[in-house]
């Protein structure tokens, strides 16, 4: 193999989702109650959640907004050298919007945007979760006793973002940023409609649809992991009797191969719940997958269990109140 790119290692994993909800004690109820997730602080209009086997201080940001929609999206970098680095490169961009002092669980972090307009930063210093002696647990890899609320999650997976142009916001988290492509979705003309890229062994960290809309800067959810695939049934019959609208799911996705439920919090935003890893990529020369658009809804957007509502497509927010009233009851 020649003319290979040098691939950048410089970005470790997500490290938390800032979402924005009109209706924050409602959407922290619903993470709390329902999903198990423990509140690692409060501050002024925002509350810091993490799941039971999330290591740092949260890996979620509930903040009071107008409108349902992204707050930022925060990467970790494997060193402090690598966000020099990486600074460096978004600033070379032009798409760079500078320092941030920090914020309650990591340090100093620098802020820029994707092309299509999403809110992103980057840190290196960030604290881990102290755990209190009465939920310690024996398992010394866990930071903490599994909680006895709901049914809960156990880390953050992934994010997904939908854009105006979703392969350039692609191109670019993959060309600044060291991004991998795994799998994608192309029409007929080879516009790109969807990425699944990662900078770890997941099939994605962060996946980059297509917005039919045409607005830029939506967001389309926020994913947390169960790893065992009762858990979505469980999961399902518990937000069904309480009212919690599911979009779609469980199902098997095609993209992914992950065991997938849709849900919307009750401030309006998509949450998406895995039952199992999907699978997992550790060719360093892996060969991205190409889907074309007319395969994708037999096969690509779910392999078992029907196709997924015209919803899942085109609602994102902040939404219009029409695309609200059409897809949320």
């Amino acid at each position: 193999m020649t003319n290979l790119k040098e691939p950048i290692f410089d970005i470790a994993q997500l490290a938390h989702v800032e979402v924005l909800s009109p209706k924050p004690e409602e959407t922290v109820k619903f993470f709390t109650k329902f999903l198990g997730m423990e509140v690692s602080e409060v501050s002024g209009q925002s509350v810091y959640l993490r799941a039971y086997e999330d290591f740092y201080h949260h890996t979620l940001k509930v903040t009071e907004g107008r409108q349902a929609g992204l707050g930022h999206v925060a990467w970790r970098t494997s060193s402090s050298n690598a966000l020099e680095r990486r600074v460096n490169a978004i600033k070379a961009s032009g798409l760079g919007r500078g320092w941030i002092e920090g914020d309650h669980g990591h340090g100093e972090a620098y802020q820029f945007t994707t092309p299509d307009g999403h809110l992103m930063e980057l840190m290196w210093n960030v604290d881990y979760f102290q755990v209190a002696e009465d939920r310690k647990t024996g398992l010394l890899n866990r930071p903490q006793k599994r909680p006895d609320q709901g049914v809960p999650v156990r880390r953050l997976d992934h994010v997904n973002l939908m854009a105006a142009d979703a392969g350039k916001s692609a191109q670019f988290m993959m060309d600044t940023l060291g991004f991998r492509l795994r799998e994608q979705i192309v029409d007929d003309a080879g516009t790109v409609l969807g990425s699944w890229i990662s900078i770890s062994n997941l099939a994605h960290d962060i996946a980059i649809m297509h917005d039919p809309a045409g607005t830029r800067g939506r967001f389309h959810h926020v994913c947390y992991w169960y790893g065992v695939p009762q858990n979505l049934y469980d999961i399902a019959e518990l937000l069904k009797d309480n009212g919690i609208f599911i979009e779609a799911g469980p199902k098997k996705h095609g993209i992914s191969q992950a065991f997938c439920l849709y849900v919307y919090e009750p401030g309006g935003n998509r949450v998406e719940l895995f039952g199992d890893a999907g699978y997992l990529i550790f060719d360093p020369t892996w060969k991205p997958v190409v889907w074309n658009m007319k395969d994708v809804p037999d096969k690509g957007d779910v392999w078992v269990g029907g196709e997924l509502p015209e919803s899942f497509w085109v609602y994102g927010t902040p939404a219009p109140v029409s695309e609200t009233i059409k897809n949320q009851p």
